[in-house]
């Protein structure tokens, strides 16, 4: 399977929405996830990546450099465990560091895979916020 990364374009946002759907883990909840939303995430306060495989998006991430937020950052499951996560993490923290954002913060669901990936990248967890986990780490690093 051909997996390409690249910044992601607006007419992306449905499929983007639909692996965001998919997880098990860190389900979305609220409604306040619209189209809108993400189209501000990638082309005002942030920027967006994707992994295409043959044609379909499979995972993306999503990073606002006005408050050094990790938006999102999800792998179809069906497309787990084949490093796209860690592709697009790394990408997203390259992009912070050419912006010299100096903190960089995200929220996951407590007890996750989640959890271990940003742990093994380097993230320290600073505690809970709303029932969600806080990490952190160096913009830097």
């Amino acid at each position: 399977m051909n997996a390409l990364l690249r910044q992601a374009r607006p007419d992306d946002i449905p499929a983007m929405h639909r692996v965001r759907l998919a997880v098990r883990e860190n389900v979305l909840t609220s409604t306040s996830v619209t189209a809108a939303a993400y189209a501000e995430a990638i082309e005002r306060s942030g920027r967006g990546w994707v992994v295409e495989c043959d044609g379909e998006i499979v995972g993306f991430s999503v990073g606002n450099a006005e408050t050094g937020n990790v938006w999102a950052l999800f792998v179809h499951p069906d497309h787990e465990r084949r490093g796209y996560g860690r592709r697009l993490h790394d990408e997203m923290l390259a992009w912070f560091r050419e912006r010299g954002v100096e903190r960089l913060w995200l929220d996951t669901e407590p007890g996750t895979r989640a959890e271990r990936f940003y742990e093994r990248a380097g993230w320290r967890r600073t505690g809970l916020e709303g029932g969600e986990a806080r990490y952190e780490r160096s913009g830097s690093a």
